[in-house]
């Protein structure tokens, strides 16, 4: 999600840490208080910063998260997806959404037009 979207749903990016926690996922970094921030990364020439809404390893792995709900800035989203979505191959590591129910036709349309094929993980 997007950094205005954070502060309002930080239920939700608490309920997706729980649920890693208890999937065995260690080393976790979220942007929510309590937890390390995850890196951020900034455009060069620009103020755009993209920071992973949660990281974390499993199995040496490391995994990115991003929580999608509905957007006011789809394109936005996107950008940061297809960011992330290139990084994570990049580096030979894990890119995976979650989301909610009600959110689910939006996330699919989100991944259909950024042609990735994810599967997601529902909370």
């Amino acid at each position: 999600m997007i950094q205005s979207d954070k502060t309002e749903n930080t239920d939700t990016l608490e309920q997706s840490v729980a649920y890693l926690e208890h999937k065995g996922f260690e080393n976790i970094k979220a942007d929510i208080e309590g937890y390390e921030t995850p890196k951020s990364y900034s455009k060069k020439g620009s103020d755009i910063v993209v920071t992973p809404d949660i990281v974390a390893e499993r199995a040496g792995i490391k995994h990115y998260f991003e929580v999608s709900l509905k957007s006011e800035k789809p394109n936005l989203l996107k950008s940061k997806w297809r960011f992330l979505d290139v990084l994570t191959r990049m580096k030979n590591h894990r890119f995976k959404i979650i989301t909610r129910k009600g959110h689910y036709k939006f996330t699919n349309e989100m991944l259909t037009d950024l042609n990735l094929q994810k599967n997601l993980i529902k909370l």
